[in-house]
């Protein structure tokens, strides 16, 4: 839609802007390279809505960051965020990582909003149905733990609540701060069609999730079965492998006698255990088949200590470390995941001597209703009463933590629900190897398929009451094992039920709740409306295009949601998994509440925006982490105000809308041909050539998911090429007189080049850029849904080349002035060497050099040869062919610099003789460190070079001084 406001001539009639407020750091420039003179006030009207307010840059010192809320929801009002039904082109879709619903915004969120914005604008204005879906997950232990903090606070606890009554107040929850991710990401810009927003507790993925566990288990892959879980005692609940966090921690490794039955005093085991709490569960004894220490008893019995004589058998297997501590193994198979496995293989029983609250149970006698840790201390002190103790010694232990509550995991033996995960993770392997899928970084793939060829079945039951309540109903009266219903629905389950056990049978649903990962898995397909494959949403945007999410939910997440997507929809759910990594504070360190070095995203946005924030983010490589810091920040924030003073000076060189005659000059230059673009001067044809080129490279690198060159190649064009070069040298076109033929052709060049930089940037800092855009006269729609740049643009690589030579004899005229200490605004002479060819296009563009190098546009000469007085010159090289002459007398006052060269020299000589001094000691020379006298020997050198170049020049300005007195 056309965006229309109010002129803002009245207002822009007595405003002159400063061109010297366009500067590398966003301020008055002091650059003595920049032209001083004042712009010419232009009028025109700033296309934007009134209801939306947009502001012109030449009302604004600076882009107002409190704007970027207002932008965003005049965006989401006007339904910009929605696929384009119009479009015939291929979709491109994003289903956003649901953030927990617990959540609050940290980088993590800002690195993943950014990527998938950036991705998702450039395809936008692409023209492809862009659909980035957006959602919350609900977190099932996250969510629980929170409220239950919550009902604690007021005196509550959740067995004081029924399960319906709990439930009820989580939702409760929900409703009330459930929206808090939600709005801040919309704070990062993410530009989500958020009118088909889910929740992984919505009906529609409800309903999914059901279907997925029905299917599964009509297939034989889901299965009920006791075996060693991760146990969280205090939450009651299963935890996934990938959701218990190993860290290294002081604690001890106990030294135990078992005696052996039957045996003398002297005959005992040692063994050594970092839990010996656990003994109560020892099953047997194991030593290596080799081991010469122990192979009389092999065959024989050992006492378990503090158990009142209870035996175990001493085996022998090659699983033992002979090196390990003693040398021997107590197998405790009902408390270690690696006892467990062996006891399997070996068909020893399984004892557990724990509750699920971490208290010891009966099996343990005396210690009966112990905590684990309290049992701990209070057996070893009775194991020293008894002698059986032989010494505690510290050890660092790697102890399982639980990644939600913190709390030590317990391994234990429980019943649970599993799925048979190896002939799902063959196909999401063949996937991979077929690029069906393609991870980025690459080095990802290797990862991926080593966890699924390794993969073992998933535990899919937690003992919580938020969540997917698992679809399996029992009988009243029968073996729960054996006798249960797997339904859709509770009616669907009584129906079976009475089917089978008659019209009284009794059933009831199984307490526990799915693993948050399962519905998670199904994220790409159940947010589409599966099972329903009629949906218009899952027959048009199914399969996404690009997964996009940090690199360590690789397994918790994405490879889960292949195998997922693979058995129920026959396809894989997206092409592309591109894997980002963590956000790290400046020193490289990960970023944690107790280092302090947290940076909040929100904090930052209020001090430096969105955009810079986004552009500082962006920058970063695939998969690699990203250090960020505030200078970077900074620097960031700089560029976004370079960006709207260069938006300033355009606007401010831009006729009046209401000068038709002026704008129809304007319009009607296109740069979209060969002979136009051929047919510019010098620095346009450059800029624009310059410009198409960056074009290709930049649309290139966005299909490659090279965001980083992306942000990297268009800000050096932009403040390398566009705001320190061209902006420059289109002075010498604006600033003439009026009636300035080559005025309009300035204007068309910053217009166009200008809008081009914004579509480029936009998908990495769309607030600036839109606000930009719209102070643009002649906007007919918002740069958000703007077509991007056309590619393969006509160039001219000789007017680049010629333009670069031009550059090259500018910084050399400028160094030049810079040794001399040559006063800003004096003007001086030149003399201009170099062939025909170089000399032709050079001339042509004699006021741009002069604006450029500060010279005196009336005494810049052109010539085939050196001139008369090139001894009295700085002669400069710029490149092979062009060379100059400035006439000393012009740039420094000769008796003056002699004068102070002299004072110089002498210091650097007396500098000079004290570090040959030192060489000349062999004192120095052979006692010093090495690297020591290296760097004197380097000084030297450096200081001769010095020496001998001061020389030069005094020659210079003695003969310059000899010859004037003549």
């Amino acid at each position: 839609m056309a965006l229309t406001t109010p002129s803002l001539s009245s207002f822009l009639s007595s405003y002159r802007l400063n061109p010297l407020l366009i500067s590398r750091y966003g301020r008055r420039s002091r650059n003595p390279y920049r032209n001083s003179i004042r712009c010419k006030p232009r009028f025109f009207t700033v296309a934007a809505m009134d209801s939306v307010g947009f502001t012109s840059p030449l009302t604004e010192k600076s882009f107002d960051f409190t704007s970027e809320e207002r932008i965003y929801n005049w965006w989401d009002s006007q339904g910009y965020f929605k696929p384009n039904d119009d479009s015939d082109g291929e979709p491109f879709v994003i289903s956003m990582p649901p953030p927990n619903v617990t959540g609050s915004l940290h980088m993590g969120h800002a690195m993943f909003v950014t990527l998938e914005d950036i991705m998702v604008r450039y395809h936008r204005m692409k023209g492809r149905p862009t659909l980035w879906l957006p959602g919350t997950d609900h977190a099932g232990i996250a969510t629980q733990l929170v409220v239950e903090k919550m009902l604690a606070s007021q005196g509550i606890k959740r067995a004081d609540l029924s399960r319906e009554e709990f439930t009820s107040r989580v939702w409760e929850w929900k409703e009330k701060y459930g929206g808090t991710i939600t709005n801040q990401i919309k704070r990062l810009g993410a530009s989500c069609d958020w009118t088909r927003e889910h929740f992984t507790l919505d009906d529609q993925l409800s309903r999914s999730v059901v279907e997925a566990f029905v299917r599964l288990h009509e297939k034989g892959l889901i299965y009920q079965g006791s075996y060693m879980v991760n146990w969280s005692p205090s939450l009651q609940t299963a935890v996934s492998d990938l959701e218990v966090e190993y860290s290294e921690e002081p604690g001890f490794l106990y030294h135990i006698k078992y005696r052996v039955a039957g045996g003398s005093k002297s005959d005992f085991l040692t063994i050594a255990t970092t839990r010996p709490e656990t003994l109560f569960g020892d099953v047997a004894i194991a030593v290596h088949p080799e081991d010469d220490r122990y192979s009389k008893y092999i065959g024989r019995q050992a006492i378990v200590p503090m158990t009142f004589g209870r035996f175990v058998p001493i085996i022998a297997d090659r699983y033992v470390d002979k090196e390990f501590g003693t040398g021997v193994l107590k197998i405790s198979p009902g408390h270690d995941h690696n006892d467990y496995f062996l006891a399997r293989k070996l068909g020893l029983p399984i004892l557990i001597v724990m509750n699920k609250d971490g208290t010891l149970n009966e099996v343990a006698g005396l210690y009966n209703g112990m905590d684990r840790f309290d049992a701990r201390k209070k057996l070893w002190s009775e194991l020293e009463e008894t002698n059986l103790a032989v010494k505690k010694e510290p050890y660092t232990l790697r102890v399982p933590r639980s990644q939600r509550g913190g709390e030590i995991i317990e391994p234990l033996v429980s019943k649970q629900w599993f799925v048979t995960m190896e002939p799902l993770a063959e196909k999401a392997l063949r996937a991979v190897e077929e690029k069906q899928i393609t991870i980025l970084p690459e080095r990802f793939e290797k990862i991926y398929n080593h966890w699924l060829s390794n993969i073992k079945d998933w535990c899919i039951s937690r003992q919580l009451w938020w969540g997917h309540r698992i679809p399996v109903w029992y009988v009243e009266g029968k073996d729960c094992e054996e006798d249960y219903i797997v339904a859709r629905s509770q009616e669907e389950a009584l129906v079976k039920a009475r089917e089978k056990y008659g019209r009284d049978v009794e059933i009831y649903q199984d307490p526990d709740v799915l693993d948050t990962w399962f519905s998670s898995a199904l994220w790409p397909f159940s947010t589409l409306g599966w099972p329903d494959v009629s949906a218009e949403d899952y027959k048009k945007f199914y399969s996404t295009t690009v997964l996009e999410t940090g690199h360590d939910i690789l397994f918790f997440w994405v490879a889960r949601m292949v195998m997922m997507g693979i058995e129920f929809t026959g396809k894989v759910p997206f092409s592309y998994i591109y894997l980002h990594g963590l956000i790290r504070d400046s020193q490289g360190r990960k970023m944690s509440k107790s280092l302090g070095n947290v940076i909040d995203p929100l904090d930052t946005i209020r001090e430096f925006g969105t955009d810079a924030l986004r552009f500082s983010i962006a920058l970063g490589t695939a998969g690699q982490d990203l250090n960020l810091s505030v200078e970077r920040l900074t620097s960031n924030k700089g560029f976004t105000n370079k960006l709207w003073n260069a938006g300033k000076f355009v606007l401010s060189n831009l006729p009046s809308q209401s000068d038709a005659s002026a704008w129809d000059n304007i319009l009607d230059l296109k740069f979209d041909s060969e002979d136009s673009v051929c047919g510019l001067p010098l620095p346009e044809c450059w800029v624009v050539s310059k410009l198409h080129l960056l074009i290709d490279s930049v649309t290139s690198s966005y299909e490659k998911f090279f965001f980083g060159d992306v942000g990297r190649e268009t800000y050096d064009f932009f403040w390398g090429d566009f705001a320190d070069w061209y902006i420059e040298a289109s002075k010498a076109r604006l600033y003439k007189s009026e009636g300035n033929i080559s005025a309009p052709v300035a204007q068309a060049v910053l217009l166009y080049v200008f809008e081009n930089i914004l579509k480029m940037l936009h998908p990495f800092m769309p607030f600036v850029t839109e606000e930009l855009w719209q102070a643009l006269p002649h906007r007919k729609q918002a740069l958000v849904v703007s077509p991007w740049p056309e590619t393969s643009l006509p160039r001219n690589e000789n007017s680049i080349r010629r333009f670069e030579n031009l550059q090259a004899l500018t910084r050399a005229i400028r160094n030049a002035r810079a040794e001399y200490s040559v006063e800003p605004a004096k003007r001086i002479s030149a003399s201009i060497i170099g062939s025909d060819d170089v000399l032709q296009y050079m001339s042509k563009e004699k006021e741009v050099l002069a604006l450029l190098s500060r010279l005196d546009l009336q005494n810049v000469h052109f010539i085939g040869s050196p001139p008369g007085d090139a001894k009295q010159s700085v002669h400069l090289v710029a490149g092979e062919g062009l060379e100059a002459y400035l006439p000393l007398a012009d740039m420094v006052d000769i008796s003056d610099e002699v004068q102070r060269l002299t004072k110089r020299l002498s210091k650097m000589q007396s500098e000079y003789d004290a570090l040959s001094a030192r060489l000349s000691s062999p004192k120095f020379v052979e006692k010093a460190p090495e690297e020591v006298v290296r760097g004197v020997r380097e000084k030297v050198a450096e200081a001769e070079e010095k020496i001998s170049l001061t020389k030069n020049r005094l020659s210079l300005l003695n003969s310059t001084t000899l010859i004037t007195s003549e």
